[in-house]
C-alpha cells in the first residue's frame, strides 16, 4: 500500500501505465476506424466530409491509415512515436477544422485523444513494446 501512495516513486509503474495506456486508447480508436474501413469497401459513393480540398476518398483514406493502421502499430508498440504524428493530425484536423464551429462538446472527445497521442509521442511507448525488444538488441 505503501509503494501505491509514495509519491516519490513514480516511476516503479511508469511502464504498466505506457502500456494500459496504448492498449486502451489504440482500441477505442481502432473502433472508430474499423467503422470507416467499411465505407471503403462498399459500393456506394463515399460520402465523407473534405476538411483539406483533397476530395472525399482521400480524407476517408487517409483518416482510416490514420485510425486503423497506426492504431494497430501503437498497440503492438512498433514505431510507436512514428505512429502518432498521423494520428495527432487526424486529431488536429477534426478539432479544429471539421467542428472549428462547433461547440466545445463536439471538440472534446477529439481534444482528449489528441492529449493522450501527445503522451505517447512524448513518453514513448515504454519497456512493454516491441520498440523495446528491437532497441535493446541494437545496445
Amino acid at each position: 500500500m505503501k509503494k501505491l501512495f509514495d509519491l516519490c516513486n513514480y516511476n516503479a509503474n511508469i511502464n504498466l501505465i505506457l502500456l494500459i495506456n496504448r492498449l486502451t486508447i489504440a482500441c477505442f480508436m481502432l473502433v472508430h476506424g474499423l467503422g470507416k474501413l467499411t465505407k471503403l469497401g462498399g459500393s456506394e459513393t463515399i460520402q465523407f466530409t473534405d476538411p483539406l480540398g483533397i476530395g472525399s476518398t482521400p480524407s476517408l483514406l487517409l483518416t482510416v491509415f490514420a485510425e486503423v493502421f497506426c492504431s494497430v502499430l501503437i498497440f503492438v508498440g512498433l514505431t510507436t512515436r512514428l505512429a502518432t504524428i498521423p494520428l495527432i493530425i487526424t486529431m488536429l484536423v477534426a478539432v479544429f477544422m471539421v467542428n472549428a464551429n462547433n461547440p466545445f462538446g463536439d471538440k472534446e472527445m477529439g481534444l482528449l485523444y489528441l492529449l493522450v497521442y501527445l503522451t505517447i509521442a512524448i513518453a514513448g511507448p515504454g519497456k512493454y513494446s516491441i520498440d523495446s525488444l528491437i532497441f535493446k538488441k541494437i545496445s
